[in-house]
């Protein structure tokens, strides 16, 4: 690899969410609590490597809190409303009698083991996707995301965008509200935390969405090329055929006394209009890209990474590994392949290009507390 492709540069984006989506794809097919939490840490260790200090790329240890919060609701609705003396009983919480209306429901009663590990092992697959998308937004910039997109989904993918940015920038906000907090001496109790960080969050996220507003417009946002009313009625009819071609090819493919001709040839039928059907909608739209990002051998090396963890784990027939049985109670273990597929996931973390980084200014104010207050203004 010569020296230029060694140099700090960003990844293509692409490459980030297709990693990202072949790990959640390798998650959603397993509940084995090893594999799933391995999803975790590949994920968690390519961030670190990875990661730019970017204000967009702050929230993906909000995406872990929440993951872990995933993980302990489930848990704690399990033990209220499992109530089935099935398995080992743990303990027994006091039932709480429903009206008539509630039957089938159960609120308290035994609580068993393999229904709290079962929750555990739901609990720890849905985290495993959500870290997965917090890794994708933390390592690709939605904003060179959304000049990949085709151009009949422009709106879409702005609107993506902005929704996928909320979370690191609430992260930013709410670490500027503290930083500003201590520098005034202001001291906040724990009990009232919530609402000392919610307003100001709240203000700075309308500020920015008025700012957000006033870029788009000034960039000709929502302005459409002049195209014939045929090329309208054209996109119309492709998208539409194009749409009901997949809903009936899919139920053709899923539906076994269905005839074969209801199948992959009208899926593909319909997935070829849609694409048409894209294609002549987005003559809608004028763009230009002013530097063309390059897809080299890191971006097809990341991308492979996380393909070949979907598809071993796909095809793995390790069943009772991937799924660990309950009844009864064993220890999960690690099969070989799907392990060795999410190790080589781990890889982008050494084969992607280092990010670009902000060189740090200048340490001159002195160490005593008025320097180290300097500073934290300066970092605010």
């Amino acid at each position: 690899m010569s020296r230029a492709r060694r140099l700090p540069r960003p990844l293509h984006p692409v490459a980030w969410w297709v990693w990202a989506l072949g790990l959640a794809v390798a998650a959603s097919r397993t509940t084995n609590p090893l594999l799933t939490g391995l999803v975790i840490a590949v994920a968690a260790v390519v961030v670190a490597r990875r990661r730019p200090d970017a204000p967009w790329a702050a929230g993906f240890r909000m995406f872990l809190v929440l993951g872990l919060t995933v993980v302990a609701i489930r848990v704690v609705l399990r033990a209220l409303l499992d109530g089935s003396a099935d398995g080992h009983v743990l303990f027994t919480l006091p039932e709480v009698p429903l009206p008539e209306a509630a039957a089938g429901i159960r609120l308290g009663g035994p609580v068993t083991a393999e229904g709290l590990l079962a929750a555990l092992y739901d609990g720890l697959r849905l985290a495993a996707l959500i870290v997965c998308f917090g890794a994708a937004s933390s390592l690709a910039d939605p904003k060179r995301l959304l000049k990949h997109l085709p151009g009949a989904l422009h709106e879409l993918g702005v609107a993506a965008t902005v929704a996928v940015a909320v979370a690191p920038q609430v992260v930013v906000s709410a670490g500027r509200v503290r930083r500003a907090h201590r520098l005034r001496g202001a001291t906040v109790h724990r009990r009232h935390v919530l609402r000392a960080l919610a307003f100001p969050v709240l203000e700075d996220a309308l500020e920015r969405s008025v700012a957000l507003a006033a870029a788009m417009d000034a960039r000709g946002y929502g302005r459409r090329a002049a195209v014939p009313a045929s090329w309208r009625r054209a996109t119309a009819v492709c998208t539409l055929a194009g749409l009901a071609g997949i809903c009936v090819g899919t139920y053709g493919t899923l539906d076994a006394t269905a005839p074969r001709a209801l199948g992959l040839p009208v899926l593909a039928a319909g997935a070829a209009l849609a694409a048409a059907g894209l294609l002549l909608a987005g003559r809608r739209v004028r763009r230009s890209i002013y530097r063309p990002e390059p897809w080299l051998a890191p971006e097809w090396g990341v991308a492979a990474c996380g393909v070949l963890a979907a598809a071993v784990l796909v095809t793995s027939g390790a069943t009772d590994a991937l799924h660990p049985p309950l009844q009864p109670l064993t220890w999960p273990s690690l099969p070989p392949g799907p392990t060795v597929a999410l190790l080589v996931a781990a890889a982008p973390g050494w084969i992607a290009p280092p990010p670009e980084r902000t060189p740090a200014p200048a340490d001159t104010a002195p160490a005593t507390p008025a320097g180290r207050r300097a500073r934290e203004v300066a970092a605010a």
